[in-house]
């Protein structure tokens, strides 16, 4: 008996205060580093500083050169640029296209719901890779085509997230005594529901642009994302891989940035999960 009680009366799980602010500052830093990529660049990311691939790091280019001679720091940084804008771009047209037509169906109903619902469905059934090779293949590599691609293919999930906030909503009161006073689907989606729904979206926003960097670099690794002289990080992977062989960490810093970036958004979203949860546990 004792040990029930003990169970009930146990604390809730205490925030993950070092984990929360150890991941905002990796995501803030890359956030300013993207930001000012071109005061932070010691060199152009064209421009050859030395006459030797791959060369180790030293004063003039301090993580050393790429396979063409130039400063990788440089190349590095102005990756991140593109990265981090692609990638947000990409996120934010998934979140409005997939939210809004999430909402809409959770207030609408009946064969618009049902119509919507199937095309999400189809679209969440494709490989995503899949798609964007047959796109890109077929439109050709661009970053405006990379932002489209990843923006449509997850806006599936977000469709399917926002409409299941929006439908649990959509039957309580205050939504009731909207249509009572004959609020269209518009004051409802954006004025009523979209308010109280914020939080989840704003955590899924983060994870979805964690997906959407790994999905667009991906594509360039394998030749299908920014192209040459222009490069993001996965396209500097690529470039850079045969610098294994010689001993260069050449393509590991550009692995490494991703890498950091996409568990950092995970990681920031568990903390401020955890965090709420405290604040709501310790309230009531």
């Amino acid at each position: 008996m004792s040990g029930a009680i003990d169970a009930v009366a146990a604390p809730p799980r205490p925030a993950r205060r070092p984990l929360f602010w150890v991941s905002l500052s990796i995501v803030a830093a890359w956030a300013l580093v993207a930001l000012l990529a071109p005061i932070l660049m010691p060199h152009d990311p064209t421009d050859f500083v030395s006459d030797d691939p791959f060369a180790a790091p030293d004063r003039i280019a301090w993580l050393g050169t790429d396979y063409l001679g130039r400063d990788l720091l440089a190349r590095l940084i102005g990756g991140a640029q593109i990265t981090l804008a692609m990638a947000f771009l990409a996120t934010l047209l998934a979140s409005l296209l997939g939210g809004t037509l999430g909402l809409l169906a959770a207030i609408a109903g009946g064969w618009l719901d049902a119509v919507l619902s199937r095309i999400v469905d189809i679209v969440l059934s494709l490989p995503k890779i899949i798609v964007g090779l047959v796109v890109v293949a077929a439109v050709g590599p661009s970053m405006a085509a990379l932002i489209a691609i990843a923006g449509v293919v997850y806006a599936a999930g977000v469709f399917r997230i926002a409409r299941a906030l929006g439908a649990d909503i959509a039957v309580l009161d205050f939504i009731l005594a909207a249509r009572a006073r004959g609020e269209g689907a518009r004051w409802l989606v954006f004025g009523e529901i979209l308010p109280n729904i914020v939080m989840p979206l704003a955590a899924d926003f983060a994870i979805r642009m964690s997906f959407a960097i790994l999905f667009m670099s991906s594509l360039s690794f394998i030749g299908l994302g920014v192209q040459p002289p222009r490069a993001d990080w996965g396209g500097l992977v690529r470039e850079n891989l045969s610098a294994l062989s010689a001993g260069s960490w050449a393509p590991i810093f550009p692995a490494l940035a991703i890498a950091s970036l996409a568990i950092a958004l995970n990681l920031l979203v568990d903390a401020v999960g955890d965090r709420r949860q405290a604040v709501r546990a310790r309230d009531e």
